[in-house]
C-alpha cells in the first residue's frame, strides 16, 4: 500500500447516503449486541449448563474486549486504512457471532463472544472516523452525526426489543432446531457479511501513513484498558464487590499499565495516542461528559429492565415493547438535533440536553411502593410512573450525544481521527461499565438495607419475613436509589459541558477558524 506523510483531502464516499447507512447499520449492529442476549440469559444457561459465575462472562467477555482493544482498532485504523479496518471488524464480528449462535458448551460460547467484542473494537472507532472523511464540515455533516448519535443512542433499546422477541421464537433451519437464543448470535452475521461487501464499493479509503504500530504502546494501553474494565466489570458483580482481592488486583494493575502508557508515549516520535488528541480542552471536556452520560444511560436500562420483568412480572418480549417508545422518539429527537447544533453551541446544547435527562431518571427515581407494616406493596404503573421518563430520556441522550460527538472530532487531523474516534468509544465504554458497577453497589446496598428494615418490623409487629412482597419493596427501593445517583451523574455532565466546552457552533459549521479538521498531521516515522 502506498504511505504518505501528509494526508490529502478527505475522500468522499462514492454514495454518501447509503455510505452513512452502512456505517450507521454496522454501529446498530455493534452495540445493540452489548444488550441483545441479556434477556436471552436464563435460555442461555438452561441450553448449555452454564453455571451461574460464567453466565455473567456472556456480558463481560463481550464487554472486556471491545473496552479494551478500541485505542488499537482505532490507532490501526488511522496507519493502514480506516476502511480496511472497519470491514476487518465486521468480518470477524460476523464469523464470531456464527460461531456464538451454534455454540455447543460453555467455552465455545465465551471464545465467541470475546471474538465479537475484538471485531467491535476496530468495526466501532472506525465507522465514527469514516463519517469524518465522507461529510464536509457543515449541515450534511451534521445531520449524518445526528443519525449516528441516534444509533448509538437507540443500540440498547433496540437490543432489548430485539432479543425479547428473537429468544420467543422456535424455528427449524435446514432441520436443525435452532433455540431463540442463537437467534440472538445469528443475526449479526448477515448483516456483518453483507456490510463487509458492500464496503468496498460505497466507502473510499482513507489515507494510509508510514511508519509502524507504537507497539510498546499498544500492549501497554491495551493489556491496561483489559485490567481496568475486567476490575470495574467484577466489582459490579455481588458476589465479588470492590473489596476483593482480584478486584483490588486487576484495578490496580490497570492504572499501573495505563500510567506506564503514558510514560512510554513521551518518548515515542509516533505514538499510539498522540498528545495533541488530549491538548484540547474542548475536546477532553467531551470526553468527559462521554463517560458519565452512557453511564447513567446503561444504568437506567439495567435497573429498569430488572424492574419491569422481576417486580412487575412482564415477559421478555413485552419488556422489551416497552423500550419502544425510547426507539421512536430518538429517531425523532435526533433529526431536530441535526438542525439545532448548527444555532447552538454544542456546549449550551449538551448542557440542555443533561438536564432532561436528568430529570427523566429522578422521574424513574420515584417509582412507587408502600413499605408500611402489613401493607408491603409495589404499586408501579407502567403509564404514570415509566412511560413518561421513556419518552423524556431520549431527547436529553440526543441533545447530549450528538454535539459531544461532533466536538470530539471537531478540529483533529485526517491522520488522527480514528484514534479520537477510539479514545471516545473507550471512555463510555469504561465509564458504562464503572458507572454501572459503582451504581450497582450502592443499589445493592440500599435494598439490603431496606430488606432487612422491612424484616426487622415484621418480626416486632408478630409476624415473619417470608413475604415475597418484601423482595419487591427492597428491590424497588434499591432501584430507586441507583436512580438517584444516574440524574446526578447526568447533572455533573451537563455542568462540565456548559463550563468546560466553549466551541461555537459557527466552528463545527466550517470546521473550525481556518479549518484545522484538513490541517496535516506530523510525519509517522
Amino acid at each position: 500500500m502506498t504511505a504518505t506523510d501528509v494526508p490529502t483531502a478527505a475522500p468522499r464516499a462514492r454514495h454518501a447516503g447509503w455510505a452513512l447507512a452502512l456505517i450507521c447499520v454496522a454501529q446498530l449492529m455493534v452495540i445493540l449486541d452489548a444488550t441483545i442476549a441479556n434477556i436471552a440469559l436464563p435460555y442461555i444457561q438452561a441450553d448449555l449448563e452454564v453455571s451461574d459465575h460464567a453466565l455473567t462472562w456472556v456480558i463481560t467477555a463481550y464487554a472486556l474486549t471491545f473496552g479494551g482493544f478500541l485505542l488499537l482498532g482505532g490507532r490501526c485504523g488511522d496507519l493502514f486504512g480506516r476502511r480496511r479496518a472497519f470491514t476487518f471488524g465486521l468480518v470477524l464480528f460476523a464469523v464470531a457471532s456464527l460461531v456464538g449462535g451454534f455454540a455447543q458448551n460453555e467455552a465455545m460460547l465465551l471464545g465467541s463472544r470475546a471474538a465479537q467484542g475484538l471485531g467491535a473494537a476496530f468495526a466501532s472507532p472506525n465507522a465514527l472516523a469514516l463519517i469524518t472523511t465522507t461529510f464536509e464540515p457543515g449541515p450534511r455533516r451534521s445531520r449524518a452525526f445526528a443519525v449516528y448519535g441516534m444509533m448509538s443512542g437507540l443500540g440498547a433499546a433496540v437490543g432489548l426489543l430485539l432479543g425479547g422477541w428473537l429468544t420467543g421464537l422456535d424455528p427449524t433451519w435446514f432441520g436443525i432446531d435452532v433455540a431463540g437464543w442463537r437467534l440472538t448470535f445469528l443475526i449479526n452475521v448477515p448483516i456483518g457479511i453483507a456490510g463487509a461487501l458492500a464496503a468496498p464499493r460505497l466507502l473510499a479509503e482513507s489515507d494510509t501513513h508510514a511508519g509502524r504500530l507504537d507497539v510498546p504502546g499498544a500492549l501497554t494501553a491495551t493489556s491496561g484498558l483489559l485490567a481496568l474494565v475486567y476490575g470495574i466489570t467484577r466489582a459490579g458483580d455481588e458476589s465479588h464487590g470492590w473489596g476483593e482481592r482480584w478486584t483490588v488486583v486487576s484495578l490496580v494493575t490497570g492504572v499501573a499499565l495505563l500510567v506506564v502508557f503514558a510514560l512510554v508515549e513521551r518518548g515515542v516520535r509516533a505514538p499510539m495516542l498522540p498528545g495533541r488528541i488530549l491538548a484540547s480542552r474542548d475536546r477532553m471536556a467531551s470526553y468527559a461528559v462521554m463517560a458519565l452520560i452512557p453511564a447513567a444511560m446503561f444504568t437506567m436500562f439495567f435497573f429498569l429492565t430488572l424492574v419491569l420483568q422481576n417486580v412487575l412480572g412482564e415477559t421478555p418480549m413485552r419488556t422489551g415493547l416497552m423500550f419502544l417508545p425510547f426507539s421512536i422518539v430518538i429517531i425523532s429527537a435526533a433529526m431536530v438535533v441535526s438542525r439545532l447544533v448548527q444555532r447552538v453551541d454544542p456546549g449550551r446544547l449538551s448542557a440542555l440536553g443533561a438536564t432532561i435527562a436528568a430529570v427523566a431518571v429522578f422521574g424513574f427515581s420515584r417509582l412507587p411502593y408502600d413499605d408500611r407494616a402489613g401493607q408491603v406493596a409495589v404499586e408501579i404503573s407502567y403509564w404514570t410512573d415509566v412511560f413518561p421518563y421513556i419518552v423524556l430520556m431520549p431527547i436529553g441522550m440526543s441533545l447530549v450525544f450528538i454535539p459531544m460527538t461532533m466536538s470530539v472530532v471537531h478540529g483533529v487531523a485526517p491522520a488522527d481521527s480514528g484514534i479520537a474516534s477510539g479514545v471516545l468509544n473507550t471512555m463510555q465504554q469504561v465509564g458504562g461499565a464503572l458507572g454501572l458497577a459503582t451504581l450497582s453497589t450502592i443499589a445493592l446496598n440500599a435494598a439490603t438495607s431496606k430488606g432487612e428494615e422491612l424484616c426487622r418490623e415484621a418480626v416486632t409487629a408478630g409476624g415473619s419475613c417470608a413475604d415475597p412482597a418484601f423482595g419487591a419493596v427492597a428491590f424497588t427501593h434499591g432501584a430507586n436509589v441507583g436512580f438517584l445517583w444516574c440524574s446526578a451523574m447526568l447533572l455533573a455532565g451537563g455542568v462540565i459541558a456548559l463550563l468546560f466546552n466553549r466551541l461555537r457552533h459557527q466552528d463545527l459549521a466550517v470546521g473550525g477558524p481556518g479549518a484545522p479538521a484538513a490541517a496535516p498531521a506530523p510525519a509517522a516515522h
